[in-house]
């Protein structure tokens, strides 16, 4: 079996997603790709996360051919290889459904900065894509296209897509995401939530990116 410490991983995070309540029975999938040989690594479609194993993950190439694995492939597979062409400084892709953050995706709106923790997270609003099909690249396309320099965005009447230099980064920002979305939520029901100016966003993203944590 080839790249075994890295499918290990991938369970791992996988395993994150419903333990965060981020995806409901089947949907949503988390993809890595190797480094060293460039390979990707991606769930099987239909296939529940507590029946995950190693072994049953899918690998490919950059360009959708199976290198191992005898399972049909997720069916965001073209779209993960698309942003991994398109973002070499990509190495994980997460794509999930959690509610919050859909609930923005389904009225079409990106989430402007409310929130010091985005602030710190994502440097700016997290944008909104427009709806694309399922199956091909074209979900590919808009995450391309709109993310810019954030780690996640919402896709109109989908769900959410984030990315990272590694697949542990890219469940960060989707948790984080989904954490956003509800605070902001409650927050609209309560009030008319209060923006952060944009020179104060920039000043508590780069604190955040330069001296949060044992570096």
């Amino acid at each position: 079996m080839l790249l075994p410490n890295l499918r290990e991983e991938l369970l791992y995070l996988h395993l994150q997603l419903p333990k965060n309540g981020l995806v409901t029975w089947t949907s949503g999938n988390v993809s890595v790709r190797d480094v060293s040989t460039g390979w990707v690594l991606i769930k099987p479609s239909g296939v529940f996360y507590e029946n995950l194993h190693p072994e049953d993950f899918i690998l490919l190439d950059l360009d959708g051919n199976v290198l191992e694995g005898s399972l049909k492939p997720s069916s965001d597979t073209a779209s993960h290889l698309y942003i991994y062409r398109h973002r070499p400084d990509v190495n994980g892709i997460v794509h999930t459904h959690s509610p919050y953050a859909t609930a923005f995706a389904a009225v079409g709106k990106a989430i402007p900065v409310y929130l010091t923790a985005q602030a710190d997270e994502f440097g700016g609003a997290i944008p909104c894509a427009g709806l694309g099909l399922i199956g091909g690249e074209e979900i590919g396309k808009l995450v391309v296209e709109t993310i810019g320099t954030s780690p996640g965005c919402l896709l109109q009447n989908h769900g959410v897509f984030t990315i990272g230099k590694d697949g542990s980064s890219a469940v960060k920002a989707a948790v984080m995401i989904e954490d956003i979305a509800k605070t902001v939520w409650l927050a609209m029901q309560l009030g008319t939530p209060i923006p952060i100016p944009e020179d104060m966003v920039q000043r508590l993203h780069q604190r955040y990116t330069r001296d949060y944590g044992q570096g």
